[in-house]
């Protein structure tokens, strides 16, 4: 018998995370902040609306929230109701120091802890093709990886605990880097009087190719359809961590640096609840054109 998983936090990747567990045939409990939103998820996936209390029951416990400073108090809250031996998975884009506190007090209540962030956005959510990079004890994610399976392709245990939240966050930065990057680029194309369209069609033949001008940019930008899928304040925030990484590892990184200030200025200048590729219209108002 398969067992007993709990989903806690059902946003834009935690609903359809949660939904490909029950599908993979694991008894699923889900909570959330907005009872109703627990409600459409049991109706749509058929799993079960619980309070935290019940959620604890779980053998084991999935986080899917903003920040770490959201699960923290999830695990406060939960804590006299936990099992032993039961392990929480993290798919936060968390800090890792504050993975590594959250794992040492879920440690006293014998609950092993995963940070398990996730990449592949909203389609891969859906699909279930997320790619999950792990930190935490082999023993615990070797006991996690069939539940993991159910949602993600690629699976890679990355290192101890807070490695996982780490690497999200330095793959987060790139992303930024990428975004920016190719749209001061593409503007400046454009005011040489270069077609984005064909721009964009001879990079992603070359070298100057990313994930950025093969899909984000062809996708959002050129077309003006902006879907918002991944805001920009969280990828700030997430930015932000990387930056916490660097602090640790005590060396320089001017461009990441400067990726860091620039993506705070888009926040504050088109706003945090604007997906995270509209970053790129502060760029356009800077140059005077429109990529597309």
């Amino acid at each position: 018998m398969k067992p007993k998983a709990a989903f806690l936090g059902l946003g834009a990747m935690g609903f359809p995370i949660a939904c490909n567990l029950q599908r993979a045939g694991f008894t699923t409990l889900v909570w959330n902040r907005t009872p109703a939103k627990v409600e459409e998820h049991a109706r749509s996936c058929q799993t079960k609306a619980v309070e935290l209390a019940e959620a604890a029951s779980a053998e084991f416990i999935f986080s899917c929230l903003p920040t770490s400073a959201e699960v923290a108090t999830l695990v406060e809250q939960m804590l006299p109701h936990l099992r032993p031996e039961s392990i929480w998975i993290d798919c936060t884009s968390g800090d890792p120091e504050a993975s590594r506190r959250i794992a040492a007090e879920l440690g006293k209540a014998g609950v092993a802890f995963l940070d398990a962030p996730v990449s592949g956005g909203t389609d891969g959510a859906e699909k279930g093709t997320l790619t999950v990079m792990v930190g935490g004890s082999e023993e615990a994610y070797e006991k996690a990886l069939p539940l993991l399976q159910a949602v993600g392709e690629k699976i890679v245990r990355v290192g101890p605990t807070g490695a996982g939240h780490a690497l999200k966050a330095v793959n987060n930065t790139l992303l930024a880097v990428n975004l920016w990057a190719a749209g001061e680029g593409l503007a400046a194309l454009v005011k040489q009087g270069v077609d984005p369209r064909v721009a964009l069609a001879v990079i992603n033949a070359s070298s100057g190719r990313s994930n950025a001008t093969e899909n984000l940019i062809p996708e959002r930008v050129v077309t003006r359809a902006w879907p918002n899928t991944f805001k920009l304040g969280l990828l700030t925030k997430d930015v932000g961590i990387g930056m916490k990484v660097l602090d640790g590892a005590r060396m320089p990184a001017p461009l990441l640096r400067l990726t860091s200030e620039v993506f705070q200025i888009a926040k504050r200048e088109i706003g945090p609840e604007a997906d995270h590729v509209e970053a790129l219209k502060l760029i356009e108002r800077w140059a005077g054109v429109e990529i597309a």
